[in-house]
C-alpha cells in the first residue's frame, strides 16, 4: 500500500507510527484519523497516544512484553481504516493585544522583514490557522498557516520569562504561551484567554485538527476580558468548520 505509515518499537514502552514526512493539512487529517481509531481500539488499555504532524507515538503504562501481538493490533488498526474521513473540528476565536507593551519583538520583525507593525498586525489576524499539534508546555499550540511574510528564526538568546498568553512568530509557526516560562519566540502580543485550565475536563479545549482565528483588541478591551476570565465569567467563542 502506497504511503503506509512504518511502525517500529521506541524502547520498551513505546510504539512509533510514523508517516510520509510531508507537513500539511491533509497530513494532520490523516494523522489524527487514525489516532482516533487507534484511541478507540485500545481503550481498554492502559497507555497515552500522542500525535506530531506526520507520527503517532503509543507510550504503553508497563513494558511491552508481546510486541508481536501489538504491532498486529495496530496494523489491523491501520489497514482498515478510511483515511477519506474528514474530522468537523471548531474554528476558534482568540482575543489578541498587539500593543508594543505586549509584543516587543513587533519592531524587531518590522526591521528584519520590511514590514510596518500595522502590516504585521494585519498579516497576523487575517489568517486561519490549523492547530496542528499540542506540545512543549501543556495547552501550547502549535498552529500551521502563518503568512510567509511574517518568518522569522527564534531568538538567539531565549528569554528567562515569557509570560502567560504571550503570542509568538517562530520559523514558520505562531503560538501562545499557555503560562509563564522561558522561551525565545519572537513575541508581538498578548492574549487574555486560558488555553489550560487543570481543573476542567479536558483541561486544554481547543484540540488538534482545530482552527484558530487571531482578532485584534485594544488594551481596554483585553483588561475586561482578564477580568472576565479570572471571574469564571468568559468562554473560548467558536464557530463549526
Amino acid at each position: 500500500m502506497e504511503g503506509f505509515p512504518k511502525i517500529s518499537r521506541m524502547g520498551e514502552r513505546s510504539i512509533l507510527i510514523q508517516f510520509d514526512s510531508e507537513i500539511s493539512e491533509n497530513m494532520l487529517r490523516k494523522v489524527l484519523f487514525y489516532k482516533n481509531r487507534l484511541e478507540r481500539k485500545l481503550s481498554e488499555e492502559k497507555l497515552q497516544i500522542i500525535n506530531t504532524y506526520n507520527s503517532i507515538l503509543i507510550i504503553y503504562e508497563r513494558t511491552i512484553e508481546d510486541a508481536y501481538s501489538a504491532f498486529l493490533t495496530i496494523n489491523e488498526v491501520l489497514s482498515e481504516a478510511n483515511i477519506l474521513k474528514k474530522d468537523s473540528g471548531k474554528v476558534y476565536r482568540l482575543p489578541v493585544c498587539y500593543s508594543e507593551e505586549f509584543g516587543p519583538d513587533l519592531h524587531v520583525i518590522s526591521k528584519r522583514n520590511n514590514l510596518a507593525v500595522e502590516e504585521i498586525i494585519s498579516l497576523h489576524s487575517a489568517q486561519k490557522y490549523l492547530v496542528y499539534f499540542i506540545g512543549f508546555l501543556p495547552g501550547f499550540l502549535y498552529l500551521g498557516g502563518l503568512d510567509q511574510k511574517l518568518h522569522i528564526p527564534r531568538k538567539e538568546s531565549p528569554r528567562q520569562t515569557v509570560e502567560k498568553g504571550s503570542v509568538g512568530i517562530a520559523g514558520s509557526q505562531t503560538g501562545i504561551y499557555p503560562k509563564s516560562s522561558p522561551g525565545g519566540w519572537q513575541l508581538i502580543g498578548r492574549s487574555p484567554v486560558d488555553l489550560f485550565n487543570p481543573k476542567q475536563v479536558p483541561p486544554c479545549e481547543i484540540s488538534p485538527g482545530d482552527q484558530v482565528i487571531f482578532e485584534p483588541v485594544s488594551k481596554l478591551e483585553y483588561f475586561q476580558i482578564e477580568r472576565a476570565v479570572q471571574k469564571g465569567a468568559y468562554s473560548l467563542k467558536f464557530d463549526r468548520k
